[in-house]
């Protein structure tokens, strides 16, 4: 529920039964969760939780990128501005003073929802952790690296979750472990608008709406039971004004759980009364908390689709782009210095590891859409989701890469961006993707095409391919994958790619911002229970 305690690495013979010989691991990629934080929102101060929290000393040293005056008028130049943040807010008599910590501190004042220091050291921490199993154990990553061609990175455009990266990448590669001529990595993020690494209900109207009506529903479903009396009788005398506990009270029972979460995850001198923290309140709060945010995954095909199905749509393309060789797997966005296919260093190697810094309610959603949410409990700070990409070289050989590239010189590279990128995204809808004449060859694959379009021989292609899902280290079942036929003979945790990408493809959006303004008249819920997990 609050800070994870990972465990520790795999013994010899766990590898081996977890990386059986005759399997080729062929393409990683790691969701995590940003690590610990500050609350979102200041809460309970009557209790005598401060308000402002010492634990982000990066507010010390930050640096800033700035244009310098340039001798030559026609060449910028770059220069870093170091400077140390302190926070400003309102006096007894609304006049300015600086925010200061429990005991007096003036600096490493987090902002709300910041990254804290323990959460820049679990991050880094999960990061030497998958070092020491895809460099050291299984040999999977290079020891030492020149360039970042072969990794793809994302984040979200919340700084706690763009950081958690950062750090993590730093633990799985941090200085000694690149060269000297290593360059800038790209890290991918989106506007909020097209943001899809997280439940986007700010920027799709129709998945607020389901989101609303589901959490209404378990208000309806919780608020007088003998539980959440439970919760008013520990928790009531600390409510703005005594008022009972509830899903929808004012803070809500979710924001509760955030303030306890965050306290729990620092030190002594910012701490709620222990009340909050009685095992049964917790335990009462978690289970709530998790129907109401997370059971529209698990029933609903609409839900998944509008809150996590374009994430889980990228994931699957980014697997069979690996299987097919084309660039589909995160190549185009990536190579070359200005991200463009055949520039600079770029687009000499295929994407094997794949990092993306996200959210609690990101894990949670996409175990939920697979039918492997673990006993609903709230992911972790730290929790992290591996999605394994693995060949059978006795069932398949590998597709050759192509052996013609886009021109490196002329506007196709441009047109090969707007294939990998846009049109991906949003699925093959006329009206968003380039026409076929736009199209270059390479990437006209099979990646976002569904199952049921395919051809017997383009299916043929997924043959001898398995996906596993690892959830901290703990191997899921996707319950779709159970059937003959469907998994890897003798482990039905490797789900055959086919069977994986048909489970996927139900949620799929072709286009998602055209699914978000639409079914705006139906009811939220389906006409009956829609099972996460199955094709």
């Amino acid at each position: 529920m609050t800070t994870l305690e990972p465990r520790s690495p795999y013994s010899p013979e766990e590898l081996e039964k977890l990386y059986p010989k005759g399997l080729d691991l062929k393409l990683v990629q790691i969701l995590l969760r940003h690590g610990e934080r500050s609350p979102v929102s200041p809460r309970f101060q009557s209790t005598g939780l401060a308000p402002h929290w010492p634990y982000c000393n990066a507010a010390r040293q930050i640096t800033s990128v700035l244009l310098s005056a340039a001798r030559d008028k026609d060449v910028s130049q770059w220069d870093e501005l170091k400077y140390r943040r302190r926070l400003e807010t309102f006096g007894v008599d609304d006049g300015p003073v600086v925010a200061s910590g429990p005991t007096g501190q003036f600096d490493a004042i987090c902002q709300p929802g910041e990254l804290t220091d323990k959460g820049r050291e679990s991050t880094l921490a999960l990061g030497q952790r998958l070092r020491h199993l895809y460099v050291d154990q299984l040999g999977f990553m290079p020891r030492l690296i020149s360039d970042s061609d072969m990794i793809y990175l994302r984040s979200t455009p919340i700084p706690r979750a763009l950081e958690s990266v950062q750090q993590a990448f730093w633990g799985m590669y941090p200085p000694s472990a690149r060269t000297a001529s290593f360059p800038v990595p790209t890290i991918l993020t989106r506007t909020p608008a097209d943001e899809t690494l997280y439940p986007n209900d700010g920027n799709c109207r129709r998945f607020a709406q389901l989101s609303r009506a589901f959490a209404q529903r378990t208000a309806d479903r919780w608020n007088d039971t003998d539980d959440m009396k439970y919760l008013t009788k520990v928790l009531s005398k600390y409510m703005p004004g005594n008022t009972p506990v509830a899903v929808d009270s004012h803070p809500r029972l979710s924001g509760i759980m955030d303030t306890i979460n965050s306290t729990l995850a620092h030190g002594p001198a910012t701490r709620l009364p222990d009340d909050f923290y009685d095992p049964k309140v917790r335990d009462i709060i978690e289970k709530i908390g998790c129907e109401e945010w997370f059971a529209g995954y698990e029933e609903s095909t609409e839900y998944r689709a509008l809150g996590i199905g374009a994430l889980v749509g990228d994931l699957v393309s980014r697997m069979v782009g690996s299987v097919e060789r084309t660039g589909n797997d995160g190549l185009v966005e990536i190579a070359g210095e200005d991200g463009a296919l055949g520039t600079g260093r770029g687009g000499e190697h295929e994407i094997k590891f794949a990092m993306s810094g996200c959210h609690d309610t990101t894990l949670a959603a996409l175990l939920a859409s697979l039918g492997t949410f673990d006993g609903n409990k709230w992911p972790p700070y730290t929790s992290h989701i591996a999605l394994e990409l693995f060949r059978n070289r006795t069932e398949t050989s590998e597709v050759p890469p192509p052996v013609t590239r886009p021109d490196r010189t002329g506007e196709q590279p441009e047109k090969v961006r707007s294939q990998g990128w846009w049109a991906r995204l949003f699925g093959s809808n006329r009206e968003l993707a380039p026409g076929p004449e736009e199209v270059p060859s390479q990437l006209e694959g099979i990646a976002r095409k569904r199952m049921d379009e395919l051809t017997d021989d383009q299916k043929n292609q997924f043959k001898g391919y398995y996906v596993r899902v690892r959830y901290n280290n703990m191997v899921m079942q996707v319950p779709g994958c159970k059937p003959q036929g469907k998994h890897l003979e003798g482990d039905e945790s490797f789900c055959t790619l086919e069977a994986f990408k048909a489970i996927a493809d139900k949620y799929t959006p072709r286009n998602w911002k055209a699914a978000c303004a639409s079914n705006m008249d139906d009811s939220p819920f389906p006409s009956k229970v829609e099972p996460a997990g199955y094709d």
